[in-house]
């Protein structure tokens, strides 16, 4: 009789936490699409648009990363967003542009990467963009003029240091194909690929935002991320 109690305990645990997950209607009942604070409320501002039909094919070189130097400093925004998320960091030359090695506590695996510079090597740490070039093209850029898109291409609130396998294996994907594995970073993942499509104009599909709205889910008052 007490087998038969765990194990009607266990089926019951089970069902409720693999039932939202299959079906939407369930995961609206049980309320695992709610959510509080700045980027929740951002996500629902943003428009719906599950039937996008880019007027152009989609060119990753139309969004000219690394061919604009928007603060003027004279390093291309590959070198600057290293300098900003590395640690212990070193330059090719005193003062330089070009980062030769520093630490990377990666947010999409938590494991800590110790960059090198070099053929085989600088691979290692990728810079991602977090809501992906594509992924942009298709919910609104598609439309801009070339100026928009560069700027979007080299922003660096939209840019991160990452694990070089982990940026691969996103590809273009948004939050229903795709989260960090560390999943102490989702929140601020979706929180800034919100932030971004807010500082945009960019929309989400359907499937998308219930995607972000279930991460949100359990991180109630998750805020937007500064944009410096």
């Amino acid at each position: 009789m007490l087998i038969l109690l765990v194990v009607a305990v266990v089926l019951g645990i089970t069902i409720g936490l693999i039932l939202p997950r299959v079906n939407g209607g369930v995961g609206r009942l049980t309320g695992r699409y709610t959510a509080t604070g700045d980027a929740a409320q951002t996500l629902q501002g943003l428009t719906v648009d599950d039937h996008a039909r880019p007027g152009r094919q989609y060119r990753r070189e139309a969004f000219g990363f690394k061919e604009t130097d928007e603060d003027g400093n004279g390093c291309n925004v590959r070198e600057d967003v290293l300098t900003r998320d590395l640690t212990d960091l070193r330059t090719t030359t005193p003062g330089g542009c070009k980062v030769a090695s520093g630490r990377l506590q990666d947010p999409y695996t938590g494991r800590t990467i110790e960059f090198v510079r070099g053929p085989k090597t600088s691979s290692a740490v990728q810079i991602d963009h977090v809501v992906a070039l594509e992924n942009a093209w298709r919910s609104g850029a598609s439309k801009w003029d070339t100026a928009r898109r560069y700027r979007f291409g080299n922003d660096p609130y939209n840019l991160l240091a990452v694990d070089g396998p982990a940026n691969q294996a996103k590809g273009s994907a948004s939050a229903d194909y795709w989260l960090p594995e560390n999943k102490g970073y989702q929140c601020s993942y979706v929180a800034r690929q919100i932030a971004v499509k807010d500082k945009y104009s960019l929309s989400v599909t359907s499937s998308e935002k219930q995607a972000m709205l279930a991460v949100l889910h359990t991180c109630p008052g998750q805020p937007l991320p500064q944009d410096h």
